[in-house]
């Protein structure tokens, strides 16, 4: 399954972008590796990336469903940098990190790791980024490539932040109920039987 699911992401376009109905490009070739999804679901790979998926499965070619989006020039996204805020949104919003800056400080997009994915538009509260056409040369598996390790790198580095903040939640918790001292048995059976109580007349 692992190498199948290789085989079918490599196929992908690597935009990240969702319009899939799936967490980027990885998570919708397990769908379709498992059966739960059909190949016609990725507008940016159209219908060229859909008969290679057919060719690969031995499925037969597929329309592109028009409710995952529409066949389009893949774009480029830049930042208007003199109305940027510097809320961070768009960095938030960006899968393969193609965004840099920082809070209150003007950002800027690195044009050659953006994957077109147009993410950033709608999470920008100002409206100051625009799209302008992707060169060809930037649509290659070179740079499809770079943005699987991108998307895997910052995936990677997300769930670390999260495992840490778990932990420090968990620590943060079990420091309160260690000064709150040991739950008397009587309080707490009391308090069981009044909420037993409550549920019966509720």
């Amino acid at each position: 399954m692992s190498e199948l699911v290789d085989r079918i992401d490599a196929l992908l376009p690597q935009t990240q972008c969702e319009q899939c109905g799936y967490h980027g490009c990885r998570p919708y070739a397990e769908a379709i590796a498992r059966g739960d999804a059909p190949i016609n679901y990725c507008p940016p790979g159209g219908e060229a990336g859909i008969a290679k998926l057919a060719t690969l499965l031995d499925q037969p070619v597929l329309p592109l469903d028009p409710e995952h989006g529409i066949e389009k020039p893949r774009m480029l996204a830049r930042i208007v940098e003199t109305d940027c805020i510097g809320c961070t949104k768009c960095i938030q919003a960006c899968p393969v990190d193609a965004i840099v800056g920082s809070a209150k400080w003007m950002h800027t997009i690195i044009v050659d790791d953006c994957t077109g994915c147009e993410l950033c538009i709608p999470a920008c509260p100002v409206d100051c980024i625009d799209l302008e056409p992707m060169p060809l040369a930037q649509i290659d598996q070179a740079h499809a490539d770079q943005a699987r390790q991108h998307f895997q790198r910052r995936e990677t580095r997300l769930a670390q932040q999260r495992e840490r903040r778990d932990a420090e939640l968990a620590a943060r918790k079990a420091e309160v109920d260690t000064q709150a001292g040991p739950v008397n048995p009587v309080l707490a059976a009391l308090a069981r039987a009044k909420a037993k109580q409550q549920d019966s007349t509720s």
